[in-house]
């Protein structure tokens, strides 16, 4: 036997479906307004701790920054001096000129050039003209060529520590970024400081 509901049960279910799919909406409507609780994911995530973004010098909202440093890394090391690595990018229209470097990880931070000795060995030396780095174009800060140089370490730099560091460009403006230590064997020459 089949059960065909009559005219009135139907429009009654018919009501009951609109008012539970009216409080359903409504609900689905208020908890999307609401703050989603605070996971230690999701504030490691808002925070920017959950990845390691691109550092940048300040600029305006939906402009971009016109330096920013891709990819940076300290050497791991226990004590004297050691580089820092990475990919300078100039976002801009206008080349930029970065003339000093800082860190409180050390006494002070060179920006170095590598030149080949005449012996055929590699050698650090600062670099006293700074790095420019031409407009939208990247300058690549690597071992066995340019990087910075930090000076007097003021404790071990382990891997796994983050050092921050601050640049200074020629306009007097600075960009501010922080860079993980790694073990990194290679890219060993000698220091001719002046």
């Amino acid at each position: 036997m089949t059960f065909f509901p009559s005219r009135s049960s139907y429009r009654s279910h018919k009501s009951v479906l609109l008012v539970l799919s009216t409080a359903v909406l409504g609900a689905a409507l208020t908890s999307g307004c609401a703050t989603p609780p605070e996971t230690p994911d999701s504030a490691a995530a808002a925070s920017g701790a959950a990845s390691n973004p691109p550092a940048a010098s300040s600029a305006s909202p939906g402009e971009a920054a016109p330096l920013t440093i891709e990819h940076p890394w300290v050497k791991a090391a226990t004590g004297g001096m050691t580089g820092a690595f990475g990919d300078l990018t100039n976002n801009g229209t206008e080349d930029l000129h970065v003339v000093a470097a800082a860190s409180p990880a050390a006494a002070s931070v060179e920006l170095h050039e590598t030149v080949l000795q005449a012996d055929g060995t590699a050698a650090m030396a600062e670099n006293g003209d700074g790095f420019t780095i031409p407009a939208g174009e990247s300058f690549v800060l690597e071992p066995g060529a340019n990087h910075l140089m930090l000076m007097g370490l003021e404790q071990p730099v382990l891997a796994g520590d983050e050092v921050s560091f601050t640049l200074t460009l020629s306009d007097g403006s600075s960009v501010e970024f922080t860079a993980p230590a790694k073990d990194f064997a290679g890219a060993n020459e000698s220091y001719h400081g002046g």
